[in-house]
């Protein structure tokens, strides 16, 4: 196989740093495995273990310090054929270090690589989790302090399956690596080495020296017998689907409708606490969804009760949709200054095709796009109406549902009273002009 390194992203570390060792050796080793750039997702936070991402033409997910092992169960979880690769830096796994635990007891297919070099190596040379107490680094006395962690015996203690602890100046690393991503659990490798940049110029640590220091602790090699277990995803999937049905799934929505707009479209709903713009965007993907669409809602609003912004982000699209948000929309439903406030940036980006449905009197943006203005007050709709008023509007012009779609998803999803008012509600917006 050929190399999965990023010709146009050349490594770039300290001269002699061993994270480029860890580097190439981790490239051998997916060749060896004959893996392809599209099966394989390496992970990784901050720090010079976090450049790894980008030195490899594989796919990749850069997030916050000591957060990588989440980012990576969440993709294992969604995308299990793939191979995730996690890299981090003992600065990470400290940082990190309830991911850590949580990832060994879990067990789920990832293999974890600590580029473990003693300190935090990107900011200066500060002591970390691992730092021996007798080394001398630029946070002074604090690592006397504190004993130094043992990477391996904490994760064999909390469940790991695999454990192994390595230099990366052993002749073996490739193999070593072979070894751990082809192990079907979580696998963690202990891999130390020198940060010439920072902690060698106090600590003239050399190869012999880690060595020698390694045959001191308890061996660390491979499998940990007494954690052996299935893996957590396969595990997963077998209980969930003997499981059945459960009292909390939500039922699937089988399409119904034929989408009267065949392509994707972007809605933003914009007002305030207590507007019901939660509830009118969960219904308009509703209806979409009776259309055949499929849908992301992606929400917003303050964590204090009935006061600050509540907006309501829906994409609706015939193909998968890959992430939430928006950010040039095709429709804007504008109903509070608090909610307008929030997304002002957004109306600028609209197209002169995009149409905002704007309650009367309130005051929005410069924009491009088509603007309607609704007397709601005036037609008698009450506040708490004018978010389901708008769907009902949006609905008449038959773009992006219908309105048989919206009312079969009112029928869906209320009952009694809240139903014959919302259907109330849909017949007096028939006095108000449809949006062109």
């Amino acid at each position: 196989m050929a190399s999965l390194l990023n010709p146009y992203r050349p490594p770039a570390f300290c001269p002699g740093c061993s994270h480029e060792v860890s580097l190439y050796a981790l490239d051998r080793a997916l060749a060896e495995l004959g893996l392809h750039a599209h099966e394989v997702v390496m992970v990784s936070d901050i720090g010079c273990s976090g450049l790894f991402d980008t030195f490899f033409t594989t796919h990749a997910f850069h997030g916050l310090h000591g957060r990588a092992l989440t980012y990576a169960a969440g993709i294992k979880l969604a995308r299990p054929r793939l191979k995730v690769v996690v890299t981090m830096g003992d600065g990470g796994v400290g940082i990190g270090g309830a991911h850590f635990l949580a990832a060994c007891r879990r067990n789920l297919d990832l293999t974890l690589l600590i580029l473990n070099n003693f300190n935090f190596g990107m900011t200066g040379g500060q002591f970390s989790c691992t730092t021996p107490a007798d080394a001398s680094v630029v946070s002074g006395f604090l690592n006397a302090l504190e004993k130094p962690m043992d990477i391996c015996s904490v994760a064999a203690s909390a469940g790991a399956p695999f454990v192994a602890r390595g230099a990366v100046y052993q002749k073996d690393l490739t193999s070593l690596l072979v070894e751990a991503i082809r192990f079907d659990g979580f696998s963690v490798v202990d891999l130390w080495g020198v940060c010439t940049g920072h902690y060698r110029r106090r600590n003239p640590l050399t190869p012999q020296e880690i060595a020698s220091t390694m045959r001191e602790l308890p061996p660390f090699a491979g499998l940990a017998e007494k954690n052996l277990r299935p893996e957590y995803g396969a595990g997963y999937r077998t209980a969930r689907s003997a499981a059945g049905p459960s009292p909390t799934d939500t039922p699937r929505i089988e399409p119904r409708f034929a989408s009267p707009v065949p392509e994707r479209r972007e809605i933003v709903l914009l007002g305030a606490a207590g507007d019901h713009i939660l509830s009118a965007g969960a219904l308009l993907a509703h209806a979409a969804m009776l259309g055949g669409m499929w849908v992301t809602q992606k929400n917003d609003y303050d964590i204090t009760v009935m006061r600050g912004p509540s907006v309501s982000e829906l994409i609706l699209s015939p193909e998968p949709i890959l992430y939430t948000g928006v950010e040039k929309p095709d429709v804007i439903v504008a109903l509070a200054r608090e909610g307008v406030h929030r997304k002002r940036e957004i109306f600028a980006k609209m197209s002169p095709d995009g149409r905002i449905l704007r309650e009367k009197g309130l005051e929005i943006p410069d924009t491009p796009a088509h603007i309607m203005e609704i007397d709601f007050k005036g037609y008698g709709i009450k506040r708490t109406e004018r978010a389901l008023a708008a769907l009902s509007l949006l609905a008449r012009a038959n773009d992006p549902i219908t309105l048989e779609m919206l009312e079969e998803a009112l029928r869906s999803s209320l009952q009694d009273q809240a139903l014959a008012m919302s259907l109330d509600l849909l017949g007096r917006t028939a006095a108000i002009p449809a949006p062109g």
